[in-house]
């Protein structure tokens, strides 16, 4: 078994004062909930903003839908990945102009293509000529953008294998665009979510050089690179700061692109969201499977279905916190549900006070991101995941 080699310190993740604030707001409420503080977002929305300032920022709505954040990032001049339909129709509703959205998910249904450009939606992307074909029919004379198929070494949520294309397809289908009466606009890459490796945006960048080189020898002009997301937040294993990020992602565009780079747009959703929400849990049961077993069960009130899917494999290691003190023991951690798969951690194991007790409440932090988004509807009756903003 894999030990822990992560001490807790709820300094990392939140003051004293912001943590009391915290607690006070939920002493009324049943567990489990997502809190969300809007003021985190929308600070994180400015480190972007001052780190990259001649990037244009395309909200991931999908990280963390949620009305209240979608309006501070709309009043803050933040533009929008929509992936559905559904997430088109709320940003209009919210009153964000179809000019600052894109309709960034390759898979799409001729009809939605169609809603989309009947709304005034004109930057879509593609990577596939099903897909180009659709566009071509339902939304002419709009921007598409090519997803390049990437690998996510480094990555804690890799994003490889469903999206993007060879290279040599995307060539084809930008002289197909061409042909078909669309805007052959730009090119598209994901390196993963929550990716640790900055040298993965630099491999993805050579290829997107190579591609605009051999497209405008066709006399096709690329004019747009979506760097998409992958940009850190505080889990339980460290990534460099978001500076550090932004100072390495422009060099590399410099060292390919010289002064007159092309647009440049970013797709973040984790790196914005993640930091500025903390799930309030509940203990339901400890327990041990053997007298002389190891390890003791800790069964919260929250799992894989409620919110926290991201544990799958245990990929996303979020902060755990308790307020018991003591000496502390490697536990186990799943969570409510009648479906065996619903275990957090297993093999990486957390470590908690000896004296926690049922019915304590614990706190899980950096959980603004892919959380209620994630939660099911009603998996053995559960309600998905309620979320306060604050």
């Amino acid at each position: 078994m894999r030990k822990a080699q992560y001490k807790f310190h709820l300094s990392d993740f939140i003051s004293e004062d912001d943590f009391k604030i915290i607690k006070d707001f939920s002493k009324d409420k049943e567990t489990p909930f997502l809190i969300i503080d809007l003021s985190k977002v929308e600070e994180m929305y400015d480190e972007l903003v001052r780190n990259m300032p001649y990037v244009k920022i395309y909200y991931a709505v999908k990280a963390n839908p949620l009305d209240e954040i979608i309006s501070a990032l709309r009043d803050k001049g933040s533009n929008f990945d929509a992936a559905t339909v559904y997430e088109i129709g709320q940003l209009l509703r919210l009153g964000v102009s179809p000019e600052r959205i894109s309709y960034g998910n390759t898979i799409k249904k001729e009809k939605d293509i169609a809603y989309a450009y009947q709304n005034g939606i004109r930057l879509f992307a593609t990577d596939s000529e099903s897909d180009l074909l659709k566009i071509a029919r339902n939304a002419p004379d709009s921007k598409v953008f090519f997803r390049l198929l990437t690998e996510s070494d480094g990555a804690d949520w890799p994003l490889s294998r469903k999206f993007g294309a060879h290279p040599d397809m995307i060539y084809e289908l930008i002289l197909q665009a061409k042909e078909l009466g669309l805007d052959p606009y730009g090119l598209s890459f994901h390196v993963g979510s929550q990716q640790r490796d900055i040298g993965q945006w630099d491999n993805a960048l050579s290829k997107c050089k190579y591609l605009f080189e051999a497209v405008g020898l066709q006399g096709i002009e690329l004019k747009m690179i979506n760097l998409g997301g992958g940009f850190p937040a505080k889990y339980v294993s460290p990534a460099n700061e978001l500076e550090t990020y932004a100072h390495e992602i422009l060099r590399f565009i410099k060292e390919d692109f010289g002064d007159n780079h092309p647009e440049i747009i970013i797709e973040p959703g984790r790196s914005l969201t993640a930091d500025a929400g903390v799930i309030v849990t509940e203990v339901i049961m400890i327990s041990k499977k053997a007298k002389l077993n190891q390890y003791k069960w800790v069964y919260l009130d929250i799992g894989k279905f409620g919110g926290l899917i991201e544990t799958l494999d245990e990929s996303i290691k979020y902060p755990i916190y308790s307020e018991s003190k003591g000496f502390e023991e490697e536990v186990i951690l799943a969570g409510p549900t009648c479906d065996s798969m619903d275990i957090l951690y297993e093999r990486y194991k957390y470590t908690l006070p000896m004296g926690l007790k049922e019915n304590e409440r614990l706190f899980i932090f950096t959980a603004g991101a892919y959380t209620q988004s994630y939660s099911s509807v009603a998996f053995n009756g559960f309600p998905s995941l309620k979320a306060y903003v604050i």
